[in-house]
């Protein structure tokens, strides 16, 4: 069976402008973009009550009174779904502003179907546990647990271990993790555009 070359092409030119659009703003929503109260809570887990900003009941220096309260896993993921709805919304505006500059318009039903992939995995990532669970099956536990970082001492003189963050081997696990499942979603979203315009070709016949 032949293939289409202009098709061929067509995909090959779209699934490339994505990739390319996508990998290039990834850092601006994920880091630039995240608000500072979601890149430090979105990880947060576990039943014990904590404020809005993360700090746990019993443990707040100044009054609180009246102030809601919530676990710590509902806090994470209301964190971690915020960053993923802003990180969404830019991935979708940047894409439609290349593709329509370039002069071709991706349907919308495409679109919403790779920024859907992206986004939903995205959200489960970005909560840590997951993917520190994906890392251990995966023989990175070593990995995880030697590439951490010590961001600040307290008083006593004490380095503070995190295991997160910029510079920590789970940083770069969720960011590989990100970019891998970009190019699955942009090859679905070519697909299915391509899909739909052999179909408008055949109804216009």
């Amino acid at each position: 069976m032949m293939t289409d070359r202009s098709t061929s092409v067509q995909g090959l030119a779209l699934a490339g402008a994505l990739l390319a659009t996508w990998d290039g703003l990834h850092p601006l929503f994920d880091q630039w973009a995240q608000a500072s109260r979601d890149a430090v809570n979105k990880g947060a887990h576990g039943d014990h009550l904590v404020y809005r900003d993360g700090t746990p009941v019993g443990e707040e220096t100044d009054d609180r009174t009246g102030q809601r309260t919530m676990t710590a896993t509902r806090l994470g993921w209301i964190s971690a779904a915020r960053h993923v709805a802003g990180y969404t919304a830019g991935q979708l505006a940047g894409t439609v502003a290349v593709t329509r500059t370039l002069g071709y318009r991706v349907p919308a039903g495409a679109l919403l179907t790779g920024a859907g992939i992206n986004a939903l995995t995205h959200l489960v990532i970005d909560k840590r546990q997951p993917l520190l669970w994906l890392a251990a099956k995966a023989g990175k536990g070593g990995y995880v647990e030697h590439c951490t970082v010590v961001r600040t001492v307290d008083e006593e003189g004490n380095a503070r271990v995190e295991d997160s963050g910029p510079g920590s081997a789970a940083f770069e696990l969720d960011q590989a993790a990100h970019r891998a499942i970009g190019v699955v979603a942009a090859l679905v979203t070519t697909w299915i555009t391509l899909r739909a315009a052999r179909k408008g070709r055949r109804n216009d016949r």
